[in-house]
């Protein structure tokens, strides 16, 4: 029998597409692990090894992406991703690890603590697109972003220099993320998602963090990082043309401010952020609640908006 390799020297494309192989880019579609990615975890790793064609394209068996799958559930349960292919080889169950001082992901958020603490915009950008390589989206939210911004929102509590590294690093993530949602809306047809901030605080973190995850599942996304007047989002909005309007705050919003900002629109529209959580007491009718940027993400594959969920 011929070996991967030697099958890749011979495979055709559009033969192996008749046969249900699949192309790199309908992998991440279907699993939400990106072509960068995939290729690292070949590369680097060899924990998914695709047939390639004469020219080299990668194509991919449905029992690789169900082994993708599988490596995507431990890395949601905290493995780092170079201890994933000794426990694939095991074929143990899947026990629920809890974060520990010394794990992976504790010391990636320590060597991000750092970088903010010394304002040091080329390390953590370094530290950022190395586990940006490795990981999916989703998984690096909840694993290292998440947990870095809880730890920080708890250490920026009335310490002398807290203003600084805040504004840094809100800084930085806007620009980090805002240049990948540029690059990936050059990629993607159709209405965008309009994702507005209707709070008074510059530069939420999570509207940027839902923007750039939503963005990672094949969906074009404008992002308004200051508040609209409510006269002028209809405005907006007719020009635009979004498939959704999503609206963030982690502050509460002032009453009849939601009703005002909703009023007239024709697409399905979210409210996120913590302004959420708050409103759930009180809610709009026709409006989505999602706390977090995740609830966000789940809210607009509901409503078949996204397309590699």
């Amino acid at each position: 029998m011929d070996s991967p390799s030697e099958i890749s020297t011979e495979i055709d494309y559009q033969a192996a597409l008749s046969q249900g192989l699949l192309p790199i880019r309908e992998v991440a579609r279907q699993t939400g692990v990106i072509p960068v990615t995939l290729r690292a975890w070949e590369r680097r790793y060899g924990l998914v090894v695709p047939l390639r064609t004469r020219k080299g394209h990668r194509l991919y068996t449905a029992e690789d992406v169900a082994r993708i799958r599988l490596i995507l559930t431990w890395l949601d349960r905290g493995v780092a991703v170079g201890q994933v292919k000794g426990l694939l080889k095991e074929q143990a169950a899947l026990p629920l690890v809890e974060p520990t001082p010394d794990s992976p992901w504790d010391q990636q958020r320590q060597h991000l603590l750092e970088a903010i603490s010394n304002l040091a915009e080329r390390r953590l950008d370094e530290f950022f697109n190395a586990a940006v390589a490795l990981y999916p989206p989703q998984t690096l939210y909840r694993q290292l972003l998440q947990p870095l911004l809880e730890e920080l929102d708890q250490r920026w509590r009335g310490q002398f220099g807290s203003q600084a590294e805040r504004v840094f690093l809100h800084s930085w993530l806007r620009t980090k993320l805002g240049a990948r949602l540029y690059h990936n809306n050059r990629q993607y047809n159709g209405a965008p998602i309009l994702m507005i901030n209707v709070s008074e605080l510059p530069m939420e973190p999570g509207l940027w963090l839902t923007a750039w995850l939503t963005s990672s599942a094949d969906c074009a996304v404008v992002v308004f990082d200051w508040p609209v007047p409510a006269a002028e989002l209809p405005l907006a909005v007719a020009r635009i043309q979004p498939c959704a309007l999503l609206l963030y705050s982690s502050q509460p919003l002032s009453p009849g401010q939601l009703p005002r900002l909703l009023n007239g629109h024709h697409c399905p529209c979210l409210l996120a952020g913590p302004a959420a959580a708050i409103h759930q007491a009180d809610p709009t009718p026709g409006v989505i609640l999602a706390q977090s940027p995740l609830d966000a993400l789940q809210a607009l594959s509901d409503l078949g908006l996204l397309h590699n969920r």
